[in-house]
């Protein structure tokens, strides 16, 4: 079981000093999750988020964090892969530096944005946006491994031309896509991507992705030089030792993370695509999506609570197929940051080693 930490970067405090703050505290849990041996930091890529989120530049971040970890794997969590928001050249090619930079420790999520709020910003048409997804996941691992590379396609051209650098991994750095909507984890198994999870749903529902996902991907064509055969999804994650304590700054952590996404529900039902299902991220902390609370108020599938509980919530997912874990810990800066560095190291110690080798 791999576990990694997954970040949006918010604050209610959007000034200058705010924004600030809260790049600092980042970088201050991922040098700690680095030393705790977390395997993986994810950056999402959001626009237009205020103040959900302020991880416009991932790609300039991950910079900061190549020179300050020296173990923990830094993944795009995702890559925005839509004509007018990103260049697939450019992907390919800062891809490459930060995995020089981190000496061989990136993986590259992709997907197709947070939705029309973001899209709309950028001009860009959300019903081609897996057209454009399919073409470039495609395009990028050709870039990487052919000395030259020319492309004449419906979303973006180009002559031939040497990409560099390649990456420092050989072949190249793992591929995962974001996996929100339903059947999305179909388009992974068949490209031989990794299904990078980010919305939750319970434990039977997601037991049938990962089931529909290992059979599928088994005959896949993969779009890269290799197959990533792994799932991961999203948790939430505060662990204390007093449990009553865990809960209640657990719920704050959901109700401000649910309060930062739900702007973008009712713009979806009003710019409505069929390549964007309502709903999304936003179902991870609907009730009717997780099952039932317990008497401390959160669903079964969160990993928040004290040590023994959580070890239960991830023994499951375990035992359904997930191979990694990756934690929300903030939600704009709702959680004092002492509390999350506590909440990191009581998991480091009590829980990582049940899922752990020595």
């Amino acid at each position: 079981m791999k576990f990694g930490l997954l970040y949006e970067i918010g604050s209610i405090d959007s000034s200058r000093e705010g924004i600030l703050q809260a790049y600092e505290n980042v970088i201050e849990q991922v040098k700690l999750a680095d030393e705790l041996g977390f395997d993986y930091v994810w950056l999402v890529e959001h626009h237009f988020s205020n103040p959900f989120s302020f991880s416009i530049a991932p790609e300039v971040f991950f910079g900061a964090l190549a020179r300050e970890t020296k173990n923990i794997r830094l993944g795009f969590g995702i890559s925005v892969l839509v004509p007018g928001m990103n260049h697939p050249i450019k992907i390919a090619e800062r891809t490459a530096v930060l995995d020089y930079l981190s000496g061989g420790r990136v993986d590259l999520g992709t997907g197709r944005s947070g939705g029309w709020g973001e899209l709309g910003g950028f001009m860009a048409d959300p019903h081609t946006t897996k057209e454009s997804w399919d073409e470039w996941v495609r395009a990028i691992p050709k870039m990487w491994t052919q000395r030259t590379f020319s492309h004449e396609g419906r979303f973006f051209s180009m002559p031939e031309r040497e990409v560099i650098p390649k990456p420092y991994q050989d072949p190249h750095p793992p591929m995962w896509v974001a996996v929100t909507s339903e059947g999305t984890e179909v388009d992974a198994a068949e490209r031989g991507l990794g299904s990078f999870g980010l919305s939750m749903g319970g434990y039977d529902q997601q037991a049938k992705k990962i089931e529909n996902y290992r059979r599928i991907i088994r005959n896949c064509e993969p779009v890269g030089s290799f197959i990533n055969e792994q799932v991961q999804t999203t948790n939430f994650m505060f662990c204390d030792e007093d449990s009553q304590r865990a809960a209640r700054i657990g719920r704050g952590l959901l109700d401000n993370f649910n309060y930062g996404t739900s702007h973008g529900s009712p713009v979806k039902e009003v710019y409505s695509s069929p390549t964007y299902q309502v709903g999304g991220f936003l179902p991870t902390l609907r009730q009717e999506a997780l099952g039932s609370t317990d008497d401390t108020g959160i669903p079964p599938g969160l990993a928040v609570g004290d040590p023994d509980r959580i070890i239960g919530v991830i023994k499951k997912w375990e035992s359904i197929g997930v191979d990694g874990l990756n934690f929300v810990v903030q939600a704009m800066e709702a959680v004092p940051q002492e509390d999350v560095l506590n909440s990191m190291r009581v998991f480091a110690r009590e829980v990582m080693p049940k899922f752990k080798k020595a």
